[in-house]
């Protein structure tokens, strides 16, 4: 039996078992010491190619087009400034005594963080949605979220924040400046990059399994997983999987009542529905300094690894439904 015989054959996507793949790996061989430099080095220049070469391939009327699609983009900052921390803190009101204080206000730290950033552009571009909106909608709900974030944690959890010059510097340099290359190489490589439409997606696929990577080693290494139970655990993992099932939801079938289009409907969906596990650990660090931010960072890291599974998945179902639609129509009747 050939290699991709044998892919086909298997009950789970091989995409998503790419990812489990990367969850063991990092386990078992968790980066560290000078590795995590070289690890986090190479993750940014695979994020860096990514919005280099969607700079490259996306006209520059079409950015404009989605940076004008206001609605969209109410949306998805209400969507993740706003349904997440009422979700969690209408759990937290019913069912007080289900978690511990420190996972409780890990969960309300989640809850108000910015959305991923190369994440959500990679599975949106993989949906086949509105990739220049979701690139707009996602550096702004991270460059608001530098104010927000800190302003909402302040208000939720009594903590003190600020704003990053820092966290600015990190977006413009590895999303923006990338971006605005491809822009301008654009008369050069453009149509080379319309015809490549595999590597990108390659890019795509392969910058998510390295951020998984990564980021579960980080969490492996800090040694997180021997500060609770299996129970506490189980019963985290639960109310992860039910806060991202709740906004799948909610931002899917609002998006069809309010009359979006598909491709915008992949973009809300996947935009407003991501929390920033790079944005979310050193925002901890700082908000919750002097608490034990290893235990309280636990239901970030736990949601992060639970949405880019669940979200692979489903960008797949997306991409596979716009192709059987299209088969449908071009099939005759």
């Amino acid at each position: 039996m050939s290699p991709k015989a044998l892919l086909s054959w298997l009950p789970i996507d091989p995409y998503i078992a790419a990812i489990v793949g990367m969850v063991c790996l990092a386990s078992l061989l968790p980066v560290h010491g000078a590795g995590t430099g070289v690890a986090n080095h190479l993750t940014t220049a695979a994020i860096a190619l990514l919005f280099f070469l969607h700079g490259a391939r996306l006209a520059p009327r079409a950015a404009l087009a989605g940076a004008r699609n206001w609605r969209l983009h109410v949306i998805v900052l209400a969507s993740t400034f706003m349904l997440f921390p009422v979700l969690v803190l209408s759990a937290r009101a019913v069912v007080p005594h289900l978690l511990s204080a420190p996972l409780w206000t890990g969960l309300i730290l989640l809850s108000v963080l910015p959305s991923t950033v190369q994440s959500s552009i990679a599975f949106t571009s993989i949906a086949r949605g509105n990739v220049p909106a979701a690139l707009c909608a996602a550096t702004a709900s991270n460059l608001l979220g530098m104010l927000l974030t800190p302003l909402l944690a302040g208000l939720l959890l009594s903590a003190q924040g600020g704003f990053s010059i820092s966290g600015l510097g990190d977006i413009l340099a590895q999303l923006l400046l990338p971006f605005a290359a491809g822009q301008l190489s654009r008369p050069l490589i453009g149509a080379w990059a319309e015809r490549n439409r595999t590597l990108l997606g390659l890019v795509d696929r392969g910058s998510i399994l390295l951020v998984v990577y990564t980021a579960f080693s980080e969490g492996v290494t800090q040694g997180i997983w021997h500060q609770l139970g299996l129970t506490d655990l189980g019963r985290l993992l639960v109310i992860d999987a039910v806060l991202l099932g709740a906004v799948l939801a909610i931002t899917t079938y609002g998006s069809r009542l309010l009359g979006f289009s598909r491709a915008d409907e992949v973009t809300i969906v996947f935009c407003g529905s991501k929390k920033s596990l790079a944005s979310g650990l050193p925002m901890a660090t700082v908000l919750l300094a002097g608490q034990s931010v290893g235990l309280i960072v636990l239901p970030l890291m736990l949601f992060h690894q639970i949405q880019l599974m669940v979200c692979a998945w489903l960008a797949k179902r997306y991409a596979k439904a716009r192709v059987d639609v299209g088969a449908g129509a071009l099939s005759p009747s």
